[in-house]
């Protein structure tokens, strides 16, 4: 396979399973490393968006704006046996926050297991989009409109505070499940 930036001053070198590696002089490099990089944000931009659901497109423009409220987030956090919160927000001073990312109506009437889930946070917001009817949520909860990129919250949701030792085990169980997803991330064969 040829790039079109090879010439005199650029040798490609051949290796086995058709991999070509090019013996660039240093000017050249910086301007090729430089445009595989910008190649390589527009593949994991264009990764980012074109394989996610629309309730996980909401998720992470959730978690995008939990980090400016200095939170940091797990998407699909199983709190106990026969749950899994949508995202789950770690707030500086050990807050809990449950989100649920709703993509439809339909998605909205389906979900039987939302009360559930207050059990297990300091607070519980439902994360919708411009077109979602949101007079349909209950009005005790909180509110954020989202889109892939972004959010903002609309109604804060009341604060019903965990008991400190469900708050002790929620933390454990947070950091050992982001634990165990960036230890599969770097060595996938775990």
């Amino acid at each position: 396979m040829r790039f079109g930036f090879e010439s005199a001053f650029v040798s490609p070198i051949v290796i086995p399973f058709g991999i070509v590696i090019y013996e660039v002089p240093y000017g050249i490099m910086s301007s090729l490393i430089a445009t595989l990089d910008f190649c390589s944000r527009i593949v994991h931009i264009s990764l980012m968006t074109l394989d996610l659901q629309p309730g996980q497109k909401l998720a992470r423009g959730v978690s995008r704006h939990l980090l400016t409220h200095g939170f940091v987030s797990v998407e699909e956090f199983v709190p106990t046996r026969g749950l899994r919160v949508d995202v789950m927000g770690l707030g500086p001073k050990g807050e809990l926050w449950v989100i649920e990312c709703k993509s439809s109506r339909a998605d909205y009437m389906t979900d039987s297991k939302w009360q559930g889930y207050l059990d297990w946070c300091d607070r519980f917001f439902w994360a919708v989009d411009t077109d979602f009817p949101t007079d349909l949520l209950p009005e005790e909860t909180g509110l954020i409109i989202a889109d892939a990129y972004d959010a903002e919250i609309i109604r804060m949701a009341p604060e019903d505070k965990l008991a400190s030792a469900r708050r002790k085990k929620m933390i454990q169980k947070f950091a050992t499940d982001t634990a165990r997803r960036l230890q599969a991330l770097r060595d996938p064969r775990i």
